[in-house]
This record gives C-alpha cells, structure tokens and sequence, in this order.
C-alpha cells in the first residue's frame, strides 16, 4: 500500500472499567487472520517492529523481563516490561512500565478476535490509548494481509488521522461514563 493513501478504519469497540483505582480500556478488533499468525504478530520482535508502537529485545512468547524501546522521531526510549503470561494463541500479558496489556485472542470464523485490555494510570489516557492503538492495529492488519505500510508512531501519527481518532474515541467513552 501506499503510506499516503493510508486511512484509518472505523472505530473499534471500545469500553472502559476501574480496577484497583487504575482505569482500563477493552479495545476489540477483529482480524482475517487465524490466532497464530495473530499470535506471531504480538510477540516476533521482528513483525512487532512493524507495526507496534515499540520495538523489543526479544520474543515476547517466552515469560520474563524484556525491554520495550519507544521510537518518536529521533526520541528513543526504553521501558523495562515483564512477560507475566504467555499461552500461545490465546493469551499475552506483560508490564509495560506501569502500564499493563493483556491480548486475548479468540478464534472467530476463519479471522480472530482480539480483545486488548489495557490499563493506565488515568482516565485522560482511555481515548489517547484507543487511538494509538487503533493506528497501530490498521498497521498490523497490513502487515498481516501482506501489505506492509509501515509503523506509525509517536508524533508522526497525527499525520494519519490520531487527532479525530482520539475526538472520536472521548466522545465514544464519555457517552459510556
């Protein structure tokens, strides 16, 4: 695909909860491709680079601290994460700094559904969380349908429609609250 003909796809669905005083977004999306291709999508170092908004010093297959290295332009920053569970296809949860993601993949027809919970520190982070996310998501369906577009981190994202992702995603969240 051509980067410049990249265009978001329609929102995905969203909700939010309060555990332990920490807020957490459940993003779902659906993807073509069967959990395991899935599966090697969130945890290759080399598909994660991609698509995610970090790179990784390793498999994130495997249980165990790993580091995830942010990249914004020329801004590069490393965060310790920690692999706290892993069941190859179904189930991936790590720290990523205070942060934490927990991937759940569940088959669905010849496609997967993925149900990502992420929590965060604040509310203020639900809407900004969802659109990161959904752009990296879009990227990584590419990726996954054999056309690659590259990653779209950091500040380069709002070149790709963040901004009205992140609008759309608050009002999405408010109309819940």
């Amino acid at each position: 695909m051509d980067r410049s003909s990249f265009t978001p796809s329609p929102l995905a669905d969203v909700s939010h909860d309060i555990r332990d005083y920490k807020w957490m977004l459940v993003f779902v999306r659906d993807f073509r491709h069967p959990p395991e291709k899935v599966w090697a999508a969130l945890t290759e170092p080399g598909q994660l680079s991609q698509w995610a908004p970090f790179t990784t010093d390793r498999d994130l297959s495997e249980l165990g601290n790993a580091a995830l290295t942010m990249i914004d332009g020329e801004t590069v920053d490393v965060t310790a994460a920690q692999v706290i569970r892993a069941e190859p296809p179904r189930l991936l949860e790590y720290t990523w700094g205070e942060d934490l993601l927990r991937w759940e993949l569940e088959p669905a027809g010849a496609g997967t559904r993925l149900t990502l919970r992420h929590t965060v520190q604040g509310r203020e982070w639900l809407p900004k969380v969802a659109a990161g996310w959904h752009l990296c998501l879009d990227v990584a369906q590419h990726l996954l349908d054999g056309d690659p577009v590259g990653p779209i981190r950091g500040a380069d994202a709002v070149h790709f429609g963040w901004n009205e992702l992140n609008e759309a995603y608050e009002r999405e969240l408010k109309e819940q609250d």
